[in-house]
């Protein structure tokens, strides 16, 4: 019945332009919706309900599927064509309207399908980019038998005008991020500079972007608002949304969008056009870094090491997305440095672009910020503080790869070496910061105070203080990395960079050698403590710093050296390696050493802090007091002990001394027993000068001299500088007995000393 009322209306619309145009707008789309249902089934609107529909729910008739089982709708540009057209081509379904002595026309019928398209595009976006691929706008209409309608110049300019605005909102409207959407949505794009006669053409998406065009812009001022990452979710279809008004400017913006959003979906960061529009218009900076950092892992996993076209096609992709081919777009600001540090990806690709002459894009403070970014990257994701391997290896390597670009003689280079040579010292140590997480290398450079970790190494490590020097170094490195020294250091206080770091190296020597004293007093080795106080500390003073006055208070040396200072021998303390001049008494050699602590702590603390080392010092002072008096007195008991007239037996003054032997022993053998009995040459000494003394009256010339010396005492009375003592002579004459007894043992010369005396 339907197919035939067409029949029935035609030869009468030839001859009544109301019942031909009824016909048309009406009838013929109610016909072809009514012929799509299945047969048994009736519309749900009669000719005459339909034909009052409001325009909404006519459009919701008009477009609806006949058989909603059938998904996907293949054939919704079909509907568009034959349904919806002939249908809006009713005039009566207008308003017109005057403003500003303008006149315009709006079609809500129209409105409503523009709406319906851009929710297919959120719901289901195959059938809204087919629906736009396959129909070529409200101008593709298809009446019935030839016979055709017409709208004024000034309706068909709204037709083209909205449905340009339609497609560039479906295209921010679709949310798949699979390269066959981004390259159906270019094809649309590219369509519709055609439709508003604008250059186009039929090139891909691919074919596009192997030549990665110059998008000049002519007016970007309108994108730069901040309003605009607003209008990529709200008002699409309204006039004043810059991003759907069609012009060349927005068609450009949208297919650089396309394009961006190819690259990062290409290199596996898969994007959207709303999420590439987020990117550039939200001005987010870390929001790009992160996806600038995601791209370069995706990059440097996919890349070949064999051949490195991959990596110049990627770099060159990253240089366009940063600006879009021109500089002016304002595009993500990590692009730069990101082109730069794909290079990093392959050495020799780097230094045939940077190195070596080759055609640089970028300046060399951004190649070099890049190479640092790099290695701090590697450095970062390393898991061995070993040098030769992993992420610190890969870190030493980046940092030498482009050597005229990124000189081992410039700031960020030489903080870099020292860092790792800092990393690689602790790899020679046991290190556990967290229970059960093995030390990692970030946690250095993120540690808000890098030389606490020495301690930890000292606490860790059995006899690891012995390595000061080591560990000296390891704290200059950590400071020549630019890490703190000091938690509390203000670096407003320091006038310049050299006196900065002269007082940041300062500072981490006196920290580093406090440790190692009080780590090896923990370990009860006093002497290597005390060796550490006199040799290091003793030579400090707080005015050390080049910067004046000093800015920090040292609050390690003073109290390190009255740690040591107050050590305690016990059993468990190492004892001395030598002597060398002190005390062989080991407790007042102990005591010294700690006064002398006690005087380096005296001389370098706070005088907030002398009264309590002043009493540790006179403690100390009364300890070496009481020991070296007892000591003298053990030495005189000894002396004592060790005299012939305490000996069981010995008498005083015996004019001759005998010994006897043992009554069962005779006199041969006991001859040969004093023969054999060990006896030093000190102690013969001593014994023939005790013999002498005793025997003085016995030795013949002893007589003579005496004699000699009554008959001359008068005549030498009154020459006072020649006169000579009855005791001087009897020790000269002893003196020379001895030596012409025993004098042969020490080589004197007897002759000489009787000339001189005589």
């Amino acid at each position: 019945m339907l197919a035939q009322l067409l029949d029935l209306l035609l030869p009468f619309g030839r001859h009544n332009p109301g019942i031909h145009k009824w016909a048309m707008s009406t009838v013929v789309p109610y016909v072809r919706k009514g012929l799509q249902f299945r047969a048994g089934t009736s519309p749900a609107y009669s000719l005459i309900e339909f034909e009052k529909l409001p325009d909404h729910q006519a459009v919701d008739f008009l477009l609806c599927p006949a058989d909603s089982r059938a998904q996907p709708r293949e054939n919704i540009d079909r509907d568009l064509r034959s349904i919806i057209g002939p249908w809006v081509y009713d005039t009566d379904r207008w308003d017109s309207s005057s403003e500003d002595g303008e006149s315009k026309v709006f079609c809500p019928g129209w409105h409503q399908v523009c709406e319906w398209l851009l929710s297919q595009a959120t719901l289901s976006w195959p059938t809204a980019v087919q629906a736009i691929e396959r129909w070529s706008g409200p101008e593709d209409v298809e009446f019935v038998h030839g016979i055709a309608l017409d709208l004024p110049a000034a309706h068909k300019y709204y037709l083209k005008q909205t449905y340009a605005t339609t497609v560039l909102a479906c295209v921010y409207t679709v949310q798949d991020t699979t390269l066959e959407s981004l390259r159906r949505i270019h094809s649309i794009l590219m369509n519709l500079r055609v439709y508003l006669g604008l250059d186009g053409g039929a090139m891909s998406l691919e074919q596009t972007m192997k030549a990665l065009p110059d998008l000049s812009f002519t007016d970007m001022s309108m994108f730069h608002n901040d309003r605009v990452a607003t209008y990529m979710r709200n008002d699409l279809l309204g006039r004043n949304n810059p991003l759907t008004r069609p012009s060349e400017d927005a068609t450009n913006l949208s297919l650089a969008l396309t394009r961006s959003a190819y690259i990062l979906t290409l290199f596996g960061s898969p994007s959207s056009l709303r999420r590439v529009g987020d990117l550039i218009f939200l001005h987010d900076e870390r929001d790009q870094k992160s996806e600038i950092s995601k791209l370069l892992r995706t990059i440097a996993a996919q890349a070949s090491k064999e051949n490195d076209d991959f990596l110049l096609k990627a770099r060159e992709f990253l240089l366009w997305l940063r600006d879009w081919g021109n500089g002016t777009a304002g595009k993500p600001n990590a692009g730069a440095a990101t082109a730069g540090a794909l290079g990093m990806l392959s050495y020799s690709l780097a230094r045939n672009l940077y190195d070596d002459g080759g055609p640089v894009r970028l300046p060399v403070e951004v190649v070099q910020d890049s190479v640092y970014d790099s290695a701090l990257s590697a450095f970062d994701n390393a898991t061995n503080p070993n040098r030769s391997r992993g992420g610190l290896k890969r870190c030493d390597e980046i940092i030498h790869a482009l050597p005229k670009t990124v000189g081992l003689s410039l700031p960020g280079t030489r903080r870099i070496m020292a860092l790792l040579k800092a990393t690689h010292a602790l790899s020679d140590y046991r290190l556990v910061l967290k229970q059960g997480e093995p030390f990692s290398p970030v946690v250095l450079r993120v540690h808000s105070d890098p030389i606490f970790i020495i301690e930890k190494v000292l606490e860790q490590n059995p006899r690891a203080y012995t390595r000061l020097q080591e560990f000296l170094e390891m704290g200059m490195n950590m400071v020549r990395a630019g890490l703190l020294s000091y938690r509390k250091l203000d670096p407003s206080t320091i006038l310049t960079t050299d006196s900065e770091l002269n007082l940041a190296v300062d500072i981490a020597e006196r920290r580093i050698t406090a440790m190692c004293i009080e780590a090896a007093l923990k370990e009860d080795d006093f002497e290597t403590a005390y060796s550490y106080v006199a040799s290091r500390l003793s030579m400090q003073s707080p005015e050390d710093s080049d910067a004046s006055p000093w800015p920090v208070v040292d609050e390690w040396s003073w109290k390190a050296a009255l740690q040591a200072g107050q050590y305690i021998r016990t059993e468990r303390s190492q004892q001395p390696t030598h002597l060398g001049t002190a005390s062989g008494n080991l407790e007042i050699r102990h005591l010294e050493q700690r006064i002398e602590c006690l005087a380096t702590a005296l001389r370098v603390a706070p005088t907030s802090q002398l009264q309590e080392i002043l009493k540790s010092f006179r403690r100390c002072e009364e300890q070496l007091d009481s020991a070296i008096k007892e000591e003298a007195a053990n030495e005189l008991a000894w002396g004592e002990e060790a005299r012939v007239d305490n000996l069981p037996g010995a008498f005083d003054q015996v004019n001759v001394e005998q010994q006897y032997p043992v009554r069962n022993m005779t006199a041969s053998a006991a001859a040969q027993q004093t023969e054999e009995a060990p006896m030093s040459l000190f102690d013969l000494s001593r014994a023939t000068a005790r013999a002498a003394q005793r025997n003085f009256t016995a030795i013949p010339s002893l007589q003579s001299i005496r004699r000699g010396v009554d008959a001359n005492n008068n005549e030498h009375e009154g020459e006072s500088l020649s006169r000579i003592r009855k005791r001087d002579q009897l020790r000269e004459a002893a003196t020379g007995t001895l030596v012409s007894g025993v004098g042969w043992l020490i080589g004197a010369n007897v002759g000489q000393n009787k000339k001189e005396t005589g």
